[in-house]
């Protein structure tokens, strides 16, 4: 059933998505967790061995609670402690069993298997260097390579050779044409794709997103409540003569994007 309300006069309706903006993030966020449970769950390593997760936002809180309905052993660090809190919300679902959260970046090697989420800026190649491991995986920040500069600047595959391991892998996502594959930017692609494709539809006087720049609310600020609040709201609001069914539309565009394992 439809949210629907009548508009500025009865001729015009207000028409809401049932699907809000966390579920947006949760839909995108779940593609790249299962993507690598899978991958983990295909090298058959025991279940005490020890997972360390490197970085929090978005895709590495999505990961640990994946992976916490079955591995004993999984270590979340980041620099940023405050991000802890995101393992107690409903951001990238729900924490199985309890994990360890560190700001301790030596931590790092203390792992068995090593998922690197920190993209641009993040684990350097002599970082890299020191990793001796079972298994490793690296996210690729980049999406379409349809930024020059985006491109030069990335050094996972300088980082995935420093690595000692035999079971090494890329978590590739992409499908919308972003430039980056980060769970805010993958979002804000689906939310301006979908805006434009609905101004296209016959009826249609204006629409609008429910999205600020939470960039700051979470690093700035550090007000990882007040994230979640604005998250939990209807993410379109769209003006039209003639009612149709925004969750379809939504439903289509997440859909398109992909999040694989490159091994």
């Amino acid at each position: 059933m439809m949210n629907v309300d009548t508009g500025i006069t009865s001729e015009v309706f207000t028409i809401k998505s049932e699907i809000k903006l966390i579920d947006i993030f949760n839909e995108i966020i779940s593609k790249k967790s299962d993507a690598v449970f899978e991958y983990i769950e295909s090298l058959n390593i025991d279940l005490n061995a020890k997972i360390v997760v490197i970085g929090t936002y978005f895709t590495g809180v999505g990961i640990v609670k994946k992976l916490s309905g079955k591995y004993e052993n999984i270590l979340l660090i980041d620099i940023y402690p405050h991000l802890e809190e995101l393992l107690q919300t409903g951001l990238g679902g729900s924490l199985k069993n309890e994990i360890e959260f560190s700001s301790d970046l030596d931590l790092i090697y203390s792992g068995d298997v090593v998922i690197d989420t920190t993209g641009f800026g993040g684990i350097s190649v002599e970082q890299s260097s020191k990793l001796d491991v079972d298994a490793f995986i690296i996210e690729d920040p980049v999406a379409e390579d349809n930024d020059k500069l985006l491109k030069d600047k990335n050094n996972i595959h300088e980082r995935l050779d420093a690595v000692n391991s035999q079971n090494k892998a890329i978590l590739k996502s992409k499908g919308i044409n972003t430039k980056t594959s980060g769970t805010m930017t993958l979002t804000i692609g689906v939310l301006t794709n979908l805006l434009n494709r609905f101004l296209e539809r016959p009826g249609v006087l204006y629409c609008a997103c429910e999205m600020g720049f939470f960039e700051e609310v979470i690093f700035k600020q550090k007000d990882i409540a007040k994230f979640i609040e604005l998250s939990d709201v209807n993410a379109f609001k769209v003006s039209t003569i003639k009612p149709f069914d925004l969750d379809e539309l939504i439903r289509e565009e997440i859909d398109r994007i992909t999040s694989e394992m490159i091994l």
